[in-house]
């Protein structure tokens, strides 16, 4: 009896060994994805995410450009949040940074990396993606293979008819005004994004759960963050250009960016791009995308994004999109075409991902930041004690105030 016992429990041993050998980056994307908004530390997990998941390459340009240097920088050492003076080096710390890179003029005048960041490591961009993908639609459109953003998206994507998405226009969901009902509670288990993330955890079709959301509101009358209407952004982009996310990205952005390093896309069981937060690229990479667009999309004389769509994806043009206590939104910061607005008079915007990613852009005192970011309290509160976003606003700000004294 002995005997069969101790071969069942080698059996087992066995089993389990061979399973998790053979299995090992499922079950790493499992604790990834199961640890998302508890407060286990994730930096290690955001610069390796094309180990854990299933992705597409974005090849390095066969051109590499390289900002030229300027003169070095200190940052500021503490900056005004509220009422409070806040250490940079305490809420760098705090934030769990892996990266910050400072461009003004077109130069670089800061570059560090922190935790496993590095010049030459992909971090997870999470909604900073978001603002590639609103690109990508500008050149789309003027190369007319999207006739007009005032068209329903039903137009192009069939498969959202009986949706929440049904007739409604382009524009209204670039600018998170769909109207289709949703839940982006990072803490809730059992929230529509989270319930989305799980695709990404345990496999199926981010373009098949885009079919099940139902419609709220009257779409163009309130601001509703909706990673979801990124992803019909996503399936629209696709069906337009009949090509994957990826391919069109190489050719139209990656390639005449000069882009220094591979990226890569996180993508479900049939291969779409997970295009609501899954690029993964590097500091420097991504300062490309907040440059280009600081320049009105002209890149070393050549006009990539037209600058009539960098101005419209830059402006808020409706009451519900408009910066401050706004009761037809639902976060203080303006928006535009997949693209937070600051209020004031320096037409600040930025692209914005959770866990304090951002490439925060300053046209008036041509300046672009990089921030890559683990921060693993993100969302341990429901609000911006944790959050930190508009701090990390005033932090840039205070760069900003530091160059300008320069």
């Amino acid at each position: 009896m002995k005997k069969i016992s101790l071969i069942v429990i080698m059996i087992v041993i066995t089993g389990g060994t061979l399973f998790y050998v053979f299995n090992q980056k499922d079950v790493g994307r499992l604790a990834f994805i199961g640890t998302l908004f508890t407060g286990v530390e994730q930096y290690e997990n955001f610069s390796r995410v094309a180990e854990l998941f299933p992705v597409t390459t974005l090849n390095k340009s066969t051109h590499p450009y390289q900002f030229e240097d300027g003169e070095a920088l200190s940052l500021p050492q503490e900056f005004i949040y509220g009422d409070k003076a806040i250490s940079t080096e305490t809420f760098l710390s705090e934030t769990d940074t892996g990266g910050l890179f400072i461009l003004h003029q077109g130069k670089t005048r800061f570059e560090e990396y922190y935790l496993t960041g590095g010049r030459s490591v992909n971090w997870l961009s999470m909604s900073v993606a978001k603002s590639f993908i609103s690109a990508l639609l500008g050149i789309a459109v003027e190369e007319g293979k999207i006739e007009s953003i005032e068209d329903p998206i039903t137009k192009y994507v069939p498969k959202l008819i009986g949706s929440g998405y049904e007739n409604v226009r382009i524009k209204d969901i670039m600018q998170m005004s769909s109207g289709a009902r949703w839940n982006e509670d990072y803490g809730d288990p059992e929230s529509d994004i989270n319930r989305m993330g799980r695709i990404m955890a345990i496999g199926g079709s981010l373009n098949d759960f885009a079919t099940t959301l139902t419609n709220e509101r009257e779409p163009g009358t309130f601001n509703l963050y909706n990673s979801t209407d990124t992803q019909t952004l996503g399936m629209l982009l696709t069906k337009a250009t009949g090509r994957s996310v990826t391919d069109y990205m190489q050719e139209k952005l990656w390639e005449p960016l000069g882009m220094e390093s591979p990226a890569y896309w996180m993508i479900d069981d049939e291969n779409m791009e997970m295009v609501f937060g899954g690029l993964n690229a590097t500091a420097r990479d991504y300062a490309k995308l907040g440059e280009l667009y600081r320049n009105k999309g002209l890149w070393n004389g050549k006009q990539i994004v037209s600058s009539d769509w960098i101005e419209a994806s830059t402006t808020p043009d409706a009451p519900h999109l408009m910066p401050g206590d706004n009761p037809n939104s639902d976060f203080p910061l303006g928006y535009g075409y997949q693209w937070w607005i600051m209020d004031g008079t320096q037409h600040e915007y930025a692209a914005i991902g959770v866990y304090n990613q951002f490439i925060y852009v300053n046209p008036t005192h041509e300046v672009v930041i990089v921030k890559l970011s683990a921060n693993s309290d993100y969302a341990s509160t429901s609000d911006e004690s944790s959050f930190r976003e508009l701090e990390t606003i005033e932090f840039f700000r205070a760069i900003v105030a530091r160059l300008d004294d320069k």
